[in-house]
């Protein structure tokens, strides 16, 4: 027999951090002191010269797994801030450094995003309401190479009510959909953007891209999801310099016209069914020309 190919990680590994602002819990303002929290789901892979402890048992270089949970429980204590990428980038080169005979380490992050409660009609120092979304960071880093980083936002839905359609495609006998110049546009965003030089703020050019492509999903008309991808990433790249492959996926979060004539009832563009199953499935990747 002969070992293909093979990795090993620890994959959900939590971390809550309290990013405390010293002047602010120093400080007597009426709403306390002033907090940001960072809450981060890791996942950890390591590649290298593993093959004996699958082929002979020999453990002699097997990271262990929880060594790897308790490292990033101790660099996040000490390095991670409001930036995600920075904190990838310092994890991966610690297992680089620390262990010879690890040739490529993979991370991947999910984050919770927790947004500032609004009380008073003021921002609370330190009070959130969760966010669905969740921004994410991939990195690859092999020994001798430059790392490659991508950061991105997963679990965004977002809709339109009208300012889309979907025609002119072809049919058969088993097609009933109809032509449409004015329906919902709906998705569940998971997007990617992968970075060829490091800005001086990843989260300013987060921000940044995920305007850009917000901006295109809600002001031009979309005559599909894939045109709206091609746009998207158009305008990614033109808004972010730093950036050179983005990757979209739209799945079709569908609403359906409910025929309400039975009833004597016109529901037409007022009244859907929302369903998620089965859905639509667009996704591409782009790159810079």
């Amino acid at each position: 027999m002969k070992l293909e190919s093979q990795n090993y990680g620890k994959q959900r590994v939590r971390v809550m951090k309290v990013l405390r602002d010293a002047a602010g819990d120093a400080s007597s303002e009426p709403g306390g002191p002033h907090h940001e929290v960072k809450e981060l789901e890791v996942g950890v892979r390591l590649e290298g010269d593993f093959g004996l402890s699958y082929t002979s048992a020999d453990n002699s270089k097997v990271v262990p797994t929880d060594t790897m949970k308790n490292t990033v429980h101790v660099l996040a204590h000490r390095h991670l801030g409001v930036d995600t990428e920075p904190f990838a980038l310092l994890l991966a080169e610690h297992f680089l450094r620390s262990y010879d005979h690890v040739g490529r380490v993979s991370l991947a992050t999910r984050e919770r995003r927790w947004n500032r409660m609004v009380v008073d009609g003021k921002p609370h120092g330190h009070s959130f309401v969760g966010d669905a979304a969740r921004p994410t960071v991939r990195l690859v880093a092999e020994r001798g190479g430059r790392p490659e980083l991508e950061s991105g936002i997963e679990d965004l839905l977002i809709l339109k009510s009208t300012r889309s359609g979907f025609a002119g495609f072809p049919r058969d006998a088993y097609t009933t959909l109809p032509d449409a110049d004015d329906r919902i546009l709906s998705t569940l965003l998971a997007a990617r953007w992968r970075f060829r030089e490091h800005p001086a703020s990843f989260q300013a050019t987060n921000q940044g891209v995920l305007a850009a492509l917000l901006e295109v999903f809600a002001g031009r008309y979309s005559p599909s999801v894939q045109a709206t991808i091609w746009e998207m990433a158009e305008a990614a790249f033109a808004a972010c310099p730093e950036i050179d492959r983005v990757t979209l996926a739209l799945p079709n979060k569908h609403y359906l016209p409910v025929d309400l004539s039975p009833f004597g009832v016109d529901g037409a563009g007022v009244s859907f069914l929302p369903t998620d199953e089965p859905h639509g499935q667009i996704e591409a990747t782009v790159s810079r020309a």
